[in-house]
């Protein structure tokens, strides 16, 4: 095993645990909300794709504040790699805060949208008006995970993330069936453990500012700056949560049962986001390792790293997606009683199983090109990625084929496109810009 395989798997086996941890939240309000009930499950599909919207649109709060931490780093400034990340943090509680407002006083009319009709609508709109509180704390988690990442730092993070999935499964439990609140029981959960967690990462970032005597009072120039450096990132986020929703809106054209189509499609997607996040483990350690790579200057060693993690990100691709063809036929009972779900998802888990060599490919040259600020060219690919997979998913659902031509869509256009324009970036010199602040002309 080279140096290289040893720092990759030192960032990224931390960032795997943790990732994985992540979308456990989700997991355990599926398991738990299924077995209230199929429209129940529907609910919180659609409540889930709105809030999952609203934050990853903040996503470039960890991604871009790995990236500028790390670039600090490189070039021996801790105490201005820890300024930025306190910048980011501010960004982080006003950004919170006014998602926040908008999400409570929109939820019904965002929740409508989808035209899942008024029963399934009903538990939507009872789980995103709790959950709507945690997005602020979801949001500091993203920028504090993003400050430690940068200073290559990704163990506390996977602490923290276990410590609030074990609350949040200890909280569901207890609201949803010891208190007999529902779904709304099981939203209330996990809006008290990200609160938590996200109170354990803010005083871990605090103290480490203090000790490098970087200030904490929020600083005007310097939220602008991250703001802007973020909008990039926040554009190529819009165009793939634009994506996923458009999926999700395609589901519902695609049979005469809704609500079993959508208690399907929402398994089959927390499961995808589940291992997506698992590949991303290795785009995270790309992230740190290229920014500081470029922040001491070294381009000989960012191009030997991306080399090496395209091929990490195949071998993992490849692995994923033979446990979930193999696991297909038994998942379904996990999330819930209705043998429909069970019939459809073993096929739709075969087409995304498919697609998983592609996606650790994907996700690593994402962040590789993340860790480079390269945010300008993923804005304009993803802009290019959702002008072809929206047709794209529309016209499958409208097929005779059901949920399954949707998903095959995913995995054809949606990631095929991303493969293809990612890949031929990573040809070129131009992302390949030196120093701690990643300008480019």
């Amino acid at each position: 095993m080279t140096s290289t395989d040893r720092e990759i798997l030192r960032l990224a086996v931390p960032a795997f645990l943790a990732l994985v941890a992540e979308p456990l939240f989700l997991l355990s309000d599926a398991a738990i909300i299924g077995h209230l009930g199929t429209t129940e499950l529907a609910g919180l599909g659609i409540a889930g794709a709105v809030l999952q919207t609203l934050v990853g649109l903040c996503v470039f709060l960890a991604y871009g504040t790995t990236a500028s931490v790390a670039r600090h780093l490189g070039a021996g400034d801790t105490r201005g790699a820890l300024t930025q990340g306190i910048d980011g943090c501010w960004l982080a509680v006003l950004i919170g805060t006014l998602v926040t407002v908008v999400g409570a006083v929109l939820a019904r009319p965002l929740v409508e949208l989808f035209g899942a009709g008024a029963a399934v609508s009903d538990q939507a709109t009872a789980y995103l008006q709790v959950a709507i509180f945690g997005v602020t704390p979801l949001l500091l988690m993203l920028a504090t995970t993003g400050v430690l990442r940068g200073l290559q730092d990704t163990r506390t993070p996977l602490w923290v993330a276990v410590g609030g999935n074990i609350a949040n499964i200890v909280l569901n439990v207890v609201f949803v069936y010891g208190l007999d609140l529902g779904i709304a029981g099981s939203a209330l959960g996990s809006v008290l453990a990200q609160l938590a967690s996200a109170g354990v990462l803010v005083a871990v970032v605090v103290r480490a500012a203090r000790r490098e005597g970087a200030p904490l009072t929020p600083d005007r120039s310097g939220i602008v700056t991250a703001a802007r450096t973020g909008v990039p990132l926040v554009l190529r986020t819009l165009t793939l949560r634009a994506c996923l929703l458009v999926g999700t809106y395609a589901v519902t054209l695609a049979g005469r049962d809704t609500a079993l189509d959508l208690a399907t499609h929402q398994i089959a997607i927390t499961l995808w986001t589940f291992l997506a996040f698992a590949l991303d483990a290795l785009a995270i350690a790309a992230q740190a390792i290229t920014g500081r790579a470029l922040g001491a200057g070294d381009v000989d060693g960012t191009r030997a790293l991306t080399r090496r993690m395209v091929q990490w990100g195949w071998g993992a691709g490849i692995v994923s997606g033979l446990l979930l063809a193999a696991s297909a036929p038994f998942l379904g009972p996990l999330f819930s009683p209705d043998t429909g779900v069970h019939h459809l998802l073993v096929p739709v888990l075969l087409v995304a199983a498919l697609g998983q060599p592609i996606a650790g490919v994907v996700f690593v040259l994402d962040g590789v090109l993340i860790g480079a600020g390269d945010g300008a060219y993923l804005a304009w690919a993803g802009l290019g990625v959702l002008a072809l997979y929206a047709p794209a998913a529309v016209l499958a659902a409208l097929g005779p084929g059901g949920l399954v031509p949707v998903w095959l869509a995913m995995v054809v256009v949606f990631m095929g496109a991303r493969f293809v324009l990612l890949t031929r970036r990573a040809r070129t010199d131009t992302w390949l810009v030196t120093g701690s602040l990643a300008s480019r002309p």
